[in-house]
């Protein structure tokens, strides 16, 4: 590979990727554990059964109907109602995310966030030739606004990032920070709201600025309330002109068929996805609740994982927990470790194993 022209920051580099290990419980990389119900699973069928059959044709590269569909499903989820033109849809918000930064970011500019977040940020900044910076949060997970806009200042990006709830810590962000962000830079702002519907009541959506900042951009997926992580479906919402500069950067029929045609099914069936996202945020405050009993450190989460410590040695609980067949992820600030919130069996499994290891006091 060193013989190969590639790029100078791509040497050496290794595939972003979690551990995909087969044990018995899995909670490392914040799936919805619930697979789709047998109706849903009947309803897609029939759906890519229709699209098959037109499958030698290319599919609607502005995937209409499915942005509409999305934009209604936005109305009742946050009551901020969009236009279709609104709302752009790509392979997960990591194309999103990609776009974005193909779009606003690119050599001599400057991509922002606030660390610690989402691992992949940098890498769609270096991906697009983005320089990429951060600033510091505070113990608590915070963003200090002052010391926010003292880095817009410093580093005029043109892309700042803020995730609400932030990956891997589960801290929103409050939206009277996001219009500070928003007027204190001539770029755009991106919440990344991939883990929104888990949010706790009261917490609002970034989606209602829309209206008011033009620089906005709000980023959703349907991969976790939608338990849809296979499918591949993120999306966006902003002003029209934004929207219309992500579609001059994609990729020609980026959105396949298949895709825009099980993705209009799960959002026919949003009431009864909901449910389960309401049973998830009361296993996820019941978790951390439990964690603290347990003498842990938990921080505050809106998402549906929870981020838990603080261990000498985080990387000794992490083995301890997957010799017991409990699989968590390893990553965010030192000393802390994150686990996913999975099924009432699954949540008794990993406490079960996690008692155990504090238990045979190895960390």
């Amino acid at each position: 590979m060193t013989d190969l022209p590639i790029r100078d920051e791509l040497r050496g580099v290794e595939p972003y990727g979690a551990p995909q290990l087969d044990v018995p419980v899995r909670l490392n990389v914040n799936e919805n554990p619930f697979p789709p119900s047998e109706q849903l699973v009947a309803d897609a069928a029939r759906a890519v059964a229709h699209a098959v059959r037109d499958l030698n044709r290319y599919p609607d590269r502005e995937a209409t109907t499915l942005r509409e569909r999305l934009a209604g499903y936005l109305e009742g989820e946050s009551g901020v109602t969009l236009e279709t033109s609104q709302v752009w849809a790509a392979n997960g918000s990591n194309e999103i995310m990609l776009q974005i930064l193909q779009a606003f970011g690119g050599p001599g500019r400057t991509a922002l966030s606030f660390a610690p977040t989402y691992s992949m940020y940098p890498e769609y900044a270096r991906d697009t030739s983005t320089a990429w910076v951060t600033a510091q949060r505070e113990d608590d997970f915070g963003i200090d606004e002052d010391r926010a806009l003292k880095a817009i200042a410093e580093h005029q990006p043109t892309v700042v990032l803020v995730a609400s709830p932030n990956n891997p810590t589960g801290t929103a962000v409050p939206l009277d920070l996001v219009s500070a962000l928003h007027e204190a830079t001539d770029g755009v702002v991106v919440v990344d709201e991939a883990y929104a519907e888990f949010r706790r009541d009261g917490v609002p959506s970034a989606l209602s600025l829309l209206d008011t900042h033009p620089r906005l951009i709000v980023t959703r997926t349907m991969s976790k309330a939608f338990a849809f992580a296979g499918a591949r479906l993120g999306y966006a919402a902003a002003g029209r002109p934004i929207i219309d500069v992500l579609r001059v950067v994609r990729l020609p029929y980026h959105l396949s068929a298949v895709t825009q045609a099980v993705a209009v099914v799960a959002l026919e069936h949003a009431a009864e996805l909901q449910a389960r996202v309401a049973q998830l945020r009361d296993e996820r405050d019941a978790l951390a609740t439990w964690l603290r009993d347990a003498g842990l450190e938990v921080a505050e989460s809106d998402a549906n994982f929870v981020l838990f410590g603080r261990f000498a040695d985080r990387h000794a609980v992490w083995q301890g927990l997957l010799d017991h067949g409990v699989l968590i992820r390893e990553t965010g600030p030192d000393g802390w470790l994150r686990v996913s919130v999975g099924t009432p069996d699954e949540t008794t499994a990993f406490k079960v194993a996690l008692s155990d290891v504090l238990r045979e006091g190895t960390v």
